[in-house]
Order: C-alpha cells, then sequence, then structure tokens
C-alpha cells in the first residue's frame, strides 16, 4: 500500500469516527468539507431526509491568469464558506454543523469554518 493510499484510509477512518457524533437536521444542517490537493468542495446535508441543501466547489474561483502567490488557495477556501453562508440564508437557515471530512481543523478547512461564520452562520 503506498503512502498516500495509508494517509487517506487514516483520514476515511477519522471521519467514520467524526460522522458517529456529527449530525444534520432541516434547521441544522450539516456543512461537509472535502479538500482535494487543487480545490475545495463543501457540501450542505440534512441527514435526516438523506438530502444536500447546496453543493458547491471553489474551481469556478481560480483565475488562470494571475500568478500564483502565497495564502490563494486559503483565500478561495474563505470565499467559498462565505458563499455557502450567502446560500444558507437564502434557504432561511441560521446554524450549522461542520463536518471537516477526518482532515485537521487548520489551514483551508479553518478558512472555510471561519468564512461561513463570518457570513453569519452559527456553528
Amino acid at each position: 500500500m503506498t503512502k498516500t493510499n495509508v494517509k487517506n484510509s487514516h483520514r476515511i477512518r477519522r471521519h467514520a469516527r467524526l460522522r458517529a457524533k456529527v449530525s444534520g437536521t432541516a434547521s441544522r444542517p450539516r456543512v461537509a468539507v472535502f479538500k482535494s490537493n487543487q480545490y475545495m468542495y463543501v457540501q450542505v446535508i440534512d441527514d435526516v431526509s438523506h438530502k444536500t441543501l447546496i453543493g458547491l466547489g471553489d474551481e469556478k474561483m481560480k483565475s488562470g491568469s494571475a500568478p500564483k502567490e502565497a495564502g490563494a488557495k486559503e483565500k478561495r477556501a474563505f470565499a467559498l464558506g462565505e458563499t455557502v453562508a450567502e446560500k444558507l440564508k437564502g434557504l432561511k437557515i441560521t446554524e450549522a454543523v461542520f463536518d471537516r471530512g477526518g482532515f485537521k481543523y487548520h489551514g483551508r478547512i479553518k478558512a472555510v469554518a471561519d468564512g461561513v461564520r463570518t457570513g453569519g452562520i452559527k456553528m
């Protein structure tokens, strides 16, 4: 098993432990985050009715012609969090539960959570 496969299987096990405790409802949905090397993806999920309310990624926010700058991915992650917050407000939802997906609460994962909070959603 390669190092990448081992790291991913450990992340999946951490996520399973986290999901045993975290669940979303219609009034307080779960904000699930996935991070790849290049992009971030966020889903807002109602676990009671098994429906995804919102699904967004930051691949459309990437500007192809801009030079690489330090912290560009974190800035995109923060903007993605703010966009999720706006859409949640549109659905008249003010509270949510954060699901970090087995990743460390650090860097881009934290930036998404901060963006959602800055947008006015209580987590």
